[in-house]
Order: structure tokens, then sequence, then C-alpha cells
């Protein structure tokens, strides 16, 4: 059967001329606001561009409104993980009844964290004060709203990051953010079709990056460990089933020098192996008896190594994972507690054995080393760091690009440390300060004015930070009447639109079907 036509309506007509003026009116109006931001007001106060915070609130009281917010919150995630590890920690020692002893679970003794739980809610809190106050002050003192408003104020909000006082942490920080900024700026020309890498489509582009990260950790934990922070050292310790002389020894040997005879003897003493274990000064590689004293099998000390990691970092992720949850979105907690708890329960699940498995890859493929090479080499830790990282398969499709972001700061802190060492970069007194400032400033950008190329879960962290009209959908009483209307046309519109693609759908399928022959 032949398609039949389908003839307009004077209604439908109407429809269409409707919509086409809407249209034009949204074009005009959003051209003069446009103007209006560009050329600034006449100089009396009346066209200047309004705040984004209430009309009957002042910009100070916003401000300081606002540092409190941010401030409590992020004491409180703190305070929260805090409190979660240190639960666990009794639990494990089977002290369950100490548990609703709040002298034990809460003492300053045991949980000593205000201080840094202080200096992180003034850092955030900090910024989001200063931030709010610096773009209003720029709106009256320039008469204008522009992009260069939001990245000034975050500029200079950014000096926030001078309440942490260690500069490790500080640079740690900036990189982080450096490597935010790139990814914003690489997704916003690519969205322009200015520039993209060759590759930038493969599937698991982010855990390329991710193994290339943790290769350099990897080798600077093993071969230059005064390069990554303290904290990050002991934690790659404590994860580990490698004692530190060990990785001396294997320090010593892959550059030439002897090996301290008495060190790693006074270790193996202590493991009860030193008659079974020959110790040599000038050895070509550290064998496997050295590197895990307490059993012959190499596959059995990996499944053990592994398992140890899942049970030491389970708290740890099961806290990062639920108490920023609980302190952020406490009403999605309120209405399902459960709901929450499993997800967080699944979530540190999944992150522990991706880490247990990390751990696992890394002893495996020195291990193999042992068995096939008869020389140490400091490239076998960089290739051993690149394979290990193969486990964040494991994780989340959305949380591997995360996992590459935070690991790749790392790896950036430790070659600019290593450059700087060799005297090939000069050593500027507080560099940290300025690139983090630098690159607040960026952020601020591509959150207010190209959102679409920031993370979902960094745009969304900062939002709910800021809680401002960022973080608001409902448009402030200070904004001008044409602002609402244009606001008002798109809720009129969307659900218009939306009957329109249905209905045009339908018709294509019916067209489409009729056309087939024998129906």
């Amino acid at each position: 059967m032949a398609p039949q036509p389908i003839y307009k309506t004077p209604d439908a007509e109407a429809e269409r001329r409707l919509r086409e003026a809407e249209e034009r009116l949204r074009e005009a109006i959003e051209e003069l606001q446009r103007r209006q931001r560009t050329r600034g007001g006449s100089g009396d106060g009346s066209s200047l561009p309004p705040c984004d915070h209430a009309g009957d609130e002042s910009c100070v009281a916003n401000a300081i409104g606002n540092l409190c917010q941010s401030f409590l919150l992020s004491y409180g995630v703190r305070v929260g993980i805090g409190i979660l590890l240190r639960a666990f920690k009794l639990a494990r020692g089977q002290s369950y009844s100490s548990l609703l002893d709040l002298k034990q679970l809460v003492s300053e003794k045991d949980l000593i964290v205000r201080e840094e739980a202080c200096r992180v809610g003034l850092l955030f809190g900090g910024f989001t004060g200063s931030y709010h106050l610096l773009r209003c002050m720029l709106r009256k003192f320039r008469k204008k709203e522009t992009p260069f408003n939001a990245y000034l104020a975050g500029s200079i909000a950014g000096l926030s990051v001078l309440a942490l006082d260690d500069s490790n942490r500080r640079r740690t920080l900036a990189l982080y953010l450096l490597a935010r900024v790139a990814q914003c700026a690489y997704n916003s020309a690519k969205s322009k079709n200015k520039f993209h890498l060759w590759g930038s489509y493969w599937r698991h582009g982010d855990s390329l990056l991710f193994s290339l990260a943790c290769a350099q950790v990897m080798y600077s934990f093993v071969m230059r460990p005064e390069s990554l922070p303290k904290s990050y050292q002991d934690f790659i310790q404590k994860t580990g089933p490698v004692a530190k002389p060990v990785y001396k020894a294997v320090r010593d040997c892959c550059r030439g020098g002897p090996v301290d005879v008495a060190y790693i003897s006074a270790y193996l003493s202590s493991r009860g192996k030193l008659n079974d274990v020959k110790v040599e000064e000038f050895p070509s590689i550290i064998p496997c008896s050295i590197i895990h004293p307490d059993t012959d099998s190499c596959l059995g000390h990996n499944a053990k190594a592994a398992s140890a990691t899942f049970r030491k970092t389970f708290p740890l992720y099961f806290s990062l994972t639920f108490v920023p949850f609980v302190v952020l979105h406490l009403q999605k907690f309120m209405d399902s507690p459960a709901r929450t708890c499993w997800l967080a329960l699944k979530g540190a699940v999944r992150s522990t054995s991706f880490l247990s498995a990390f751990v696992g890859i890394f002893q495996g493929v020195i291990c193999v080393h042992r068995k096939i090479g008869s020389k140490d080499h400091k490239l076998v830790f960089w290739v051993a760091g690149a394979l290990s990282a193969l486990s964040v398969l494991l994780e989340k499709k959305a949380r591997r690009g995360e996992l590459a972001l935070y690991v790749l700061p790392r790896a950036g802190d430790s070659l600019w440390y290593i450059l700087v060492n060799r005297h090939l970069l000069p050593d500027v007194k507080n560099a940290e300060v300025a690139l983090f400032c630098a690159c607040m400033g960026g952020i601020m950008y591509y959150l207010e004015y190209e959102p679409d190329t920031m993370a979902p879960f960094l745009r969304g962290l900062i939002r709910r930070f800021l809680a401002s009209r960022i973080s608001n959908p409902n448009p402030p009483t200070s904004r001008s009447a044409s602002y609402t209307y244009l606001q008002t046309l798109d809720a009129m519109n969307k659900p218009k639109l939306e009957e329109s693609k249905q209905a045009e759908s339908s018709s294509l399928e019916k067209l489409n079907l009729e056309s087939i022959s024998g129906l």
C-alpha cells in the first residue's frame, strides 16, 4: 500500500508560526542581554549586572553564609572519615563494646583530626566565601559580567590554599587541578572541532593514562622515594608486603652500589631466616628469598599479599565512599539509608578488589623477573607499575578516568621533584601557590561558561560547595524580567518539543511500516 501524504492543518500552521515568533523573540532578548553585559552600565548604578544572590541579601552576608556552609561541610566530611576509621580500628581489635564509648571513639588522644579538619574547612570555606564576594565586587567595579570576572575571582580566591601548611600537599593539589584544567581545555577544543589527540576515541584511553601514571609512581617509590610525599610513601609501604630494608637493598643493587649487609641481615634475623639466605655485598639481583622470606612459593606470597591488602584497605575505601555521600547528600540518605549503605559497600568492595589486584600483579611481575632474569634493573619496576595498573579494569568506566587524574598529579609531582633536583627546572618558592591560583581561575571559568567540558564528579562537587546559583536551578529574585521570561519560555517549550518529537517519530514509523510490501 502506498504511503498517504500528510496535510498540515491550520492549527499546525499557526503553531509553527507561534514557535518561530517565540524563537525570534528569544534570540532578540539574548542578544540584548549580551550587549548589556559587554557594554556595561551607564555609570548611575541602575543598569549594573545583578548579583547572583537574593536581592534582599547583601553581598557580604551572602559571602559569609557560603563560607560558613562550606566550612561546616568540609569539616564534617573530614571528621566523619576519621571517626569511621577509628571505629573500624576498634572493631578489628575485637573491642566491640568500646564502639559505644565516646571517650575511646572520639578522644583527642586517638582521633587527631581537629587541626587537619579545620585547615580543610578553611580551604574550602575560605575559597567559597571569597569567591562570591569577589564576584560581586568585580560586577560593581567593572560594571559588566564577563568570563574574566570568573577567572580573576577564582584566581584570587585560590589563595585560600595557604590554609594548608604542608607545601607537598599544596603542590599535589595544584598539579591535580592542572590536570583537570587540561582536561577541560582539551574537551572544549575537541567539542569545537579545533583539536583532538590521536587515539582520544579509544575505549580504554583512561586506563592507558592510569597505567603510565602508575608506572612513574611505582618507579619513584622504589628508586626515588624522596620524590613522593611522605604520606603517600607510607600508604604504599603499608599496603604492600615488602619491607623497607628490602627496597633499600633493591635500590642499591640497581645503582651498582654495595648492599647494606648489616641492615638486611638484621631484617632477615627478625624473620628467623638469616641462616637460610646468603646475603652478598654486590649481588647482581635480589632474590625472592629476601623479598618474601616467610614463604618459598611466589604464588602463595602474591595471593597472601592481595588478601592482606583487601583486609587493610577496605575500612578506608568504605569510609571514603560512605561518609562524603551522607554529609553531602543527607536528604537522599534519610530517604533510603539501606540503599546508601548497600551502594557504599558495593563500591568499597569493588575499589578494594582493584587495589588488591594491583598489589598482587606488581609483586608477581617482580617475582617473574627473578625467575627469568639474572640482573636487576630499575626499569623493571616501571614496567611492573604499568602492568599492575591494568587492575583498574575492575573499576567502573566512570571511575577509571577519575583514578587516572588522581594518580597523574602524583606522577607529575615526582617528576617535578626529580627535574628540580637535577637542576633542569628552577626551584621557585611558593610556585605551587601560584599554580593553584591560576588553575582555580581556569576551573571557575569552565564551571560557569563551559560546564559540559568538566567531569561530572568534579562539577557536582564544586557546585555543592559553592552553594550558589550554580548549584541552584531556580533563578534568583534579582534577575531581570527578560531573564525570567526566557526561563518561562523554556519551561513552556520543553513539553511541546517533546510532544512534537514523539508525534513526528510516530508518523515516520507509520510511513515506514506502510511502505513495506505486504503490510
